[in-house]
């Protein structure tokens, strides 16, 4: 019996391995098989991020082009509004000449209607000094006719 021992342990031992290398090869294939799995998962993950990333990078670009065409709009209403606010303080330096020459035609107005007051009543005084004069003319003229009347009957007498 002892001559059979030994081969029966070397069988059990060799069974034992090739238990051992069953084993380990299906823990392979079942790891291999799960790698392969994660693999498909990696990939389908990887396509939806490119696909993420490249609708966020169109999305991006949309935006991009947007702010683009709005910081373009705002210069152009700053530009806009610099010429308008330019164009007001023009108006208003214009209004100013306007008015101090207004004031000073003003002042013009009110010196010639002053003068021409003036010389309406200086003219009125001359109207009256010519009446008073054609008067005192008039008086004197009928008292030389009156004289003159008196000389002609002294002298026809």
């Amino acid at each position: 019996m002892a001559p059979s021992v030994p081969r029966t342990r070397a069988a059990a031992t060799l069974r034992m391995k090739q238990m051992t290398i069953d084993n380990q090869s299906r823990t392979i294939r079942r790891l291999r098989a799960k790698l392969a799995t994660e693999r498909r998962e990696s990939v389908a993950t990887k396509e939806g991020l490119e696909t993420k990333v490249s609708s966020l990078e169109r999305e991006l670009q949309i935006q991009r082009c947007d702010n683009h065409s709005l910081r373009n709009t705002v210069t152009s209403y700053h530009k806009d509004i610099d010429r308008r606010i330019f164009q007001l303080v023009e108006a208003k330096k214009e209004h100013k000449t306007n008015q101090v020459a207004l004031e000073a035609s003003h002042k013009t107005i009110a010196r010639l209607t002053e003068i021409g007051l003036c010389m309406s009543k200086k003219i009125e005084k001359m109207k009256a000094k010519k009446q008073q004069a054609r008067e005192s003319h008039m008086e004197c003229h009928q008292k030389f006719q009156a004289r003159i009347q008196e000389a002609e009957d002294t002298i026809q007498e």
